[in-house]
């Protein structure tokens, strides 16, 4: 949005989840007199563009070429939204490889720009205060905190860590893990708080502004991601920005932007997690090396500006 806003465009924001059909948001476009539209999510946001009196661009999010080509009506509709779409975004060429196997007519049409990253973390966060809203004693020495951000939905997975967590924590009282992000899912999210109450040394973390996120972050030992499906992750790029090792699960939108023990550590079951977050306690120069080559990563690969001059020629 900043990004065409920044060329002049003028630029209204409409959550997908909120609109009920294509209708609504033809009535939308034509009580608006908007231009162009872009939709997030091949599925979700295109099928609301279907048919569309003005031009349109999709974004893919991940689940929608992960997850939604597997469903025959979802594949039906994706393919007849790509073919109306004067263009479409991957972030990997992965993801740009998978949209063209299952729609060929589209290839020529698919670009590829991975996620711009900028972090700002806020000036005036209050570390402790954070703690002590979160449950978590901050006189204790040595203290390790792993934030898992995402928003509270079953693809998330952020319930995956939380048994063994606990258990590693009744051993180590000193390892934490705060689960933060926006209630989705409301039915998840009641499972979620559940689990959590159960479960000493897992926190389920009030949802903050972006810039208190990001100092949030900063202060934490490692950003922890667990999710069963993944487009690009900001929040593990925002972690390699922030100078802040990064645990992802193994899993294809995650090992194109992490390459285990050495821009971050990849686990394949909880076990494994807690097997390479102990090595990472343990072994402080391997976790400045990490930190080191994410933040190189992350410079050389994913450009604000870039993404930005991308969308507004797109655009």
């Amino acid at each position: 949005r900043n990004h065409l806003g920044a060329a002049g465009h003028i630029c209204i924001l409409k959550d997908a989840f909120g609109c009920e059909s294509p209708t609504e948001i033809a009535n939308l476009i034509s009580s608006e007199k908007f231009d162009a539209a872009l939709a997030i999510h091949l599925y979700k946001g295109g099928r609301l563009l279907q048919g569309s009196k003005i031009p349109f661009g999709i974004v893919f999010g991940g689940t929608d070429i992960n997850e939604d080509t597997r469903c025959e009506e979802k594949h039906r509709i994706m393919g007849a939204v790509l073919a109306e779409a004067r263009f479409a975004v991957a972030f990997t060429t992965k993801m740009k490889e998978l949209a063209a196997a299952e729609w060929p007519h589209a290839r020529k049409k698919i670009y590829v720009q991975t996620q711009g990253i900028k972090t700002t973390p806020s000036e005036t966060f209050d570390w402790n205060r954070f703690l002590q809203n979160a449950g978590i004693p901050t006189g204790v020495d040595n203290l390790h905190i792993f934030l898992l951000i995402c928003g509270l939905r079953r693809i998330k997975d952020p319930l995956y860590l939380v048994d063994v967590f606990s258990d590693w924590h009744r051993k180590e009282p000193s390892v934490h893990l705060g689960i933060i992000g926006p209630a989705v899912d409301p039915l998840f999210t009641s499972e979620v708080e559940e689990k959590v109450k159960r479960a000493p040394g897992v926190h389920l973390l009030q949802e903050m502004s972006q810039d208190d996120l990001h100092a949030a972050m900063k202060r934490c030992f490692a950003v922890v991601n667990s999710s069963i499906s993944e487009g690009m992750s900001a929040a593990i790029l925002e972690a390699m920005d922030l100078d802040i090792p990064v645990l992802a699960r193994n899993i294809p939108g995650n090992t194109a932007i992490i390459k285990h023990t050495d821009t971050g550590l990849l686990f394949s079951d909880p076990q494994e997690f807690v097997l390479l977050s102990k090595s990472l306690m343990n072994d402080p120069i391997m976790k400045r090396e990490i930190v080191r080559k994410a933040k190189d990563y992350v410079k050389r690969h994913h450009s604000w500006e870039c993404e930005r001059k991308t969308y507004q020629n797109l655009v």
